[in-house]
């Protein structure tokens, strides 16, 4: 029986994400520490076997794509389906700009999140079609492989919430950190979560 193996990462962190600042599909580079994060991943997955690094075309996603794919040299290939969810009006804003302007609202997205549309942006319906419809793809186009992708932290959530049988309203018992790994085995009639949002290779090397 084929399986796939998906190697999900969240991209390295930004200075937006240090500020608290809602992203979506603003192009925000990785800080400085989001490329040793993205480098210290890369070093982990390695060995990993994977057949073709995914990303997000944002472009913290395929920095961090592009320092995974450099140990192989494989090609990195950039797919739509995976960006962030649009937060739309709340863009470039922090959460404490959000929460003064969006009290109700960002209530709601902390207690009851698949309820949400954001103002001039997504919901996690929309994100969650777009995103789930790319995995199909990949999973079609790679059975018996592994395969790397890049993506956001809503995007890794929805995709894990739905390899162990949940719905997007458990979007928060799901933790997604920069740099973060989580590995999921697709089989014709089930989906394993083999681990989610390791850490351990972000640590520094100990000294000798």
């Amino acid at each position: 029986m084929s399986s796939f193996r998906l190697i999900l990462v969240r991209h390295g962190e930004t200075a937006w994400n240090r500020e608290r600042r809602f992203q979506g599909w603003r192009d925000v580079p990785l800080s400085a520490d989001g490329r040793v994060q993205a480098e210290r991943t890369a070093r982990a997955l390695a060995g990993s076997g994977a057949a073709r690094v995914y990303t997000s075309p944002l472009g913290r996603a395929r920095e961090t794509a592009a320092e995974i794919a450099k140990p192989s040299g494989l090609g990195v290939i950039a797919d739509e389906a995976f960006k962030e969810i649009s937060f739309g009006a709340w863009e470039g804003m922090t959460l404490d700009e959000v929460e003064a302007r969006f009290g109700g609202l960002h209530a709601a997205w902390r207690a009851e999140p698949h309820t949400v549309r954001f103002p001039a942006g997504e919901d996690l319906a929309t994100a969650g079609a777009r995103a789930l419809g790319g995995l199909a793809r990949l999973a079609g186009a790679h059975a018996g492989q592994t395969v790397v992708l890049v993506t956001h932290g809503v995007i890794v959530r929805l995709i894990v919430l739905q390899a162990l049988g949940l719905g997007p309203e458990r979007l928060w018992v799901v933790h997604a950190t920069p740099a973060g790994i989580s590995e999921i085995e697709y089989r014709p009639d089930s989906a394993t979560v083999h681990r989610m949002n390791t850490l351990g290779h972000l640590e520094a090397p100990r000294e000798p």
